[in-house]
């Protein structure tokens, strides 16, 4: 059973993440905001201005909720400590009591790592099969695989806007879209190259090989942000949609695929910005929310131009691009690693059936204090 040293700390972890979170102010704010909400004509006067403020309260009132889970579990742990004295609670009811409390105060931790503005907003994931042929296609089928457990246990809601079946097997590119909050801030860990080592299915020889995908996450701007787009430099073009789904496929033409003509603010050099979707049924449907990628790709660019701050996270970008893995998957050896952070774990099945917390965990850290 838990000791009471045990018990201490997690009361200090309490008590500090009520500090670091600034729970008093953030109630303060709360009930501030919400009081505004009654005012008369408060939608009717600014309808965009009301719609901010609401999601203002939604954010604040998500930490202060998030907070007073932990409080109310806390206060368990205490009462089921003292009831074992008393021969009521039994101690593995204790630790059970124990082992939830970890977690709830784990989980507020990690999300209090995520600072910018776009942490908290929805996720693009683009995977790309690299060098390896079909191998590297089965690689790029895991990683969406893995993903998608992980954004399942998050109850994050996920759609599949392109899809390219492998020529023999797997997946050439899949873009997900990922809705729920935060779900950039922890998935922006996942930016690069990810190697994978094994015995290929693939080999008659069954020869260990090795094999690359690309994974690149955007943030999923919502109607809440204002980003201007030119029509005039958007040319489209349709095709026939391939991959899972619909009476459509590769009947009519759904699939679209957008041509947008960037011009860099600083350089004025231009560029080409080419975005596919596939998810709808309808061709307008998808037009809709290529356009909506499209922002999003804008928005993450714009904030890059805006951050000089973050130099040095870039920097470190940079060095995570193509030719050079981020993580390795390695089977045969039991052994993932991340090669930013030096974690790594010999449960390499857990790793693909999602469990990525302790990776991302270890990269929030790391840049945190890289700031």
């Amino acid at each position: 059973m838990i000791t009471i040293e045990q018990l201490r700390k997690i009361l200090e972890r309490r008590l500090n993440l009520r500090r670091c979170l600034d729970i008093d102010n953030k109630i303060i704010q709360l009930e501030e905001k919400e009081l505004l909400t009654q005012v008369p004509g408060f939608w009717v006067k600014d309808p965009g201005y009301a719609k901010k403020q609401i999601k203002a309260i939604g954010i604040i009132k998500s930490w202060v909720d998030a907070y007073n889970v932990v409080q109310t579990a806390v206060e368990e742990l205490q009462l089921a400590f003292d009831f074992n004295k008393e021969g009521v609670v039994s101690e593995e009811e204790v630790d059970k009591v124990y082992s939830d409390v970890v977690l709830l105060i784990e989980q507020l931790e990690l999300k209090n790592m995520l600072h910018s503005e776009e942490d908290h907003l929805g996720a693009v994931i683009k995977i790309n099969a690299g060098a390896g042929g079909t191998e590297a296609q089965d690689w790029v089928a895991m990683l969406y695989r893995m993903y998608s457990r992980w954004c399942e246990v998050k109850m994050y809601k996920v759609n599949i806007t392109n899809w390219l079946e492998g020529d023999d097997a797997g997946i050439k590119t899949v873009t997900l879209q990922v809705e729920g909050d935060d779900a950039f801030g922890y998935l922006k860990s996942e930016n690069g190259v990810h190697r994978l080592v094994r015995v290929s299915p693939y080999n008659a020889q069954g020869k260990r090989m090795t094999s690359f995908a690309s994974v690149a996450v955007v943030p999923l701007i919502d109607d809440t942000i204002e980003i201007d787009i030119n029509l005039g430099d958007i040319t489209w073009d349709t095709f026939r949609s391939s991959g899972a789904g619909g009476q459509n496929v590769n009947k009519v033409e759904t699939g679209v695929r957008l041509h947008y003509n960037y011009k860099d603010p600083n350089s004025g050099e231009t560029s080409e910005i080419v975005i596919e979707n596939t998810e709808s049924r309808s061709q307008f449907g998808n037009k809709d929310n290529a356009i909506r990628l499209l922002k999003s790709h804008l928005y993450k660019l714009e904030l890059k131009r805006r951050r000089q701050a973050f130099a040095k996270i870039e920097a470190h970008k940079k060095k995570i691009e193509w030719g050079s893995q981020i993580r390795s998957y390695v089977f045969d050896d039991r052994r993932v690693k991340d090669h930013r952070t030096g974690w790594q774990t010999s449960n390499v099945q857990a790793v693909m059936d999602g469990d990525l917390d302790d990776l991302i965990k270890a990269y929030l850290m790391a840049t945190s204090n890289e700031e």
